[in-house]
């Protein structure tokens, strides 16, 4: 709901300057989410559903910021979608990474991988989803903070059930 108003306090030229530590930090958030999906492939067979959609409930806003950004600093669609292939690229080589490479990994290591994943997920919620949806939505932002709390725990707790 942000996305019109996205960082509008310095105008185009701000936000130019942030495209590159955001892809960056979107980059360095989604391989150790796709670690995490290609190591829960090789334990469990599937993936997480409660994964799968904490995964994309934090990916789509930063792509939604993202890619409002880079139009308004000048971006063309054709850079801006070649820019988000080659992000899914890196991040499905991640995933196959985290199949056959972490594999055999032991499990202190998986437990530092997928403690740098959620690490990374809420660096970037505290940083800049948070601020931001408060700064854009008022105390709402509070409510579905909660609200998307409430959903992935009790995805999980009937996932496990």
């Amino acid at each position: 709901m942000g996305a019109a108003n996205h960082m509008s306090i310095g105008g185009a030229n701000q936000q130019s300057k942030l495209i590159i530590p955001m892809v960056l930090a979107i980059v360095l958030d989604g391989i150790p989410e796709s670690i995490v999906i290609g190591l829960g492939i090789f334990e469990m067979g599937t993936v997480s559903l409660a994964m799968l959609v904490a995964v994309f409930i934090s990916n789509l806003p930063e792509a939604i910021a993202g890619s409002t950004g880079m139009k308004a600093s000048g971006w063309s669609k054709k850079k801006i979608i070649v820019l988000w292939v080659f992000i899914s690229l890196i991040c499905s080589l991640s995933t196959l990474a985290g199949y056959s490479l972490f594999s055999a990994a032991s499990d202190q290591w998986l437990s530092f991988i997928q403690a740098y994943a959620g690490g990374a997920i809420l660096m970037m919620l505290a940083n800049s989803m948070i601020p931001e949806a408060y700064e854009h939505g008022g105390k709402l932002a509070g409510v579905f903070t909660v609200l998307g709390f409430f959903v992935s725990v009790a995805m999980v707790i009937l996932e496990n059930s």
